[in-house]
């Protein structure tokens, strides 16, 4: 191992605390250990064409230019948000959870004179600005009369549209917020069973050089099983469906009991049709897999535009 580990990471303020968490954590395992970041501007940060109200799609745009800086030798770890990684990933990359899962509920934001509400309490005419297909989706099956439209950019920028009014409240993830030190704008924590996280929602990944085996022995200490094999159960569930995070489709995995549970939901862009399924489990891999059958078999691929 050098003594210096280079840390690919997004430039947003987001990236870099979750970054710099998982920077802390190496350091405290091994005080030897000296650690440099490397800012990236990937696709999705440097698009500037697109209005901040613009749609934006495909997971790869947030993650391709840091893996460049692995494969291209300009750092040895990238750091992600597991819900933005593609299913599937290059050979010789190897991607794993790092630390503990942070709240995986999708979060409803309010203006500081709507506080105390939540979805039901939401008036007809609201507008609920997201960037996500999938909690647009959702919520369209969940809150009749609620209007959404597309709002991108990072956290900072979104609640400052919101204050300024360009709409009346946000879904974001409380992972997010939270680990910006921003949870007290949440105004209600949207039960997982409810609004479907995102596969691998609230989960930190690490990606690195699959043959870099020293690296991969000093980033064992960051798996927690039952985060590692939730993630895997949901993230195979999206691989054998061919969805990315530009389809309306939500996975929970959870461990009770000694086993894996997990609830998927697919929904019609439109909320006009929602496909839920649940199933327990031992093994992750056949829990996503069995997942992904059952909801074809009542029709996702149709939903999901890829059923050819």
């Amino acid at each position: 191992m050098p003594t210096t580990l280079r840390i690919a990471t997004r430039r947003s303020p987001l990236a870099m605390v979750q970054t710099r968490s998982v920077a802390e954590t190496l350091c405290k395992q091994d005080p030897s250990l000296e650690v440099e970041l490397v800012p990236v501007q990937t696709q999705g940060d440097i698009d500037k064409t697109a209005p901040v109200t613009g749609p934006i799609s495909g997971k790869g745009v947030f993650i391709d230019a840091l893996r460049d800086a692995i494969t291209q030798g300009r750092a040895e770890l990238a750091v992600h948000s597991m819900k933005d990684v593609p299913a599937t990933a290059p050979d010789s990359l190897a991607l794993q959870t790092f630390g503990r899962r942070a709240d995986v509920r999708d979060a409803l934001v309010v203006r500081e004179d709507a506080q105390g509400r939540s979805l039901v309490d939401l008036p007809p005419d609201t507008v609920v600005g997201t960037s996500s297909i999938r909690r647009r989706a959702l919520l369209a099956t969940l809150v009749n009369g609620i209007a959404t439209m597309p709002l991108r950019g990072n956290v900072d920028t979104r609640l400052r549209r919101l204050d300024e009014g360009v709409c009346d409240a946000l879904l974001l993830a409380s992972a997010g917020l939270d680990r910006l030190g921003l949870g007290e704008r949440i105004a209600q924590r949207i039960d997982p069973e409810v609004l479907v996280p995102a596969p691998g929602q609230g989960a930190l990944a690490v990606e690195f050089n699959a043959r870099d085996d020293e690296l991969k022995d000093r980033l064992r200490s960051g798996i927690h099983g039952d985060v590692e094999d939730c993630v895997r159960a949901e993230r195979e569930l999206t691989r054998r469906l061919g969805a990315d995070c530009a389809v309306p489709l939500g996975a929970h995995g959870v461990r009770e009991n000694g086993k894996l549970r997990m609830i998927a939901v697919v929904a019609a862009p439109d909320g006009s049709r929602l496909l839920r399924v649940e199933l327990t489990g031992d093994d992750p891999i056949e829990l996503g897999g069995q997942a992904a059958d059952s909801l074809e078999r009542l029709g996702a691929r149709e939903l999901l535009g890829n059923d050819g």
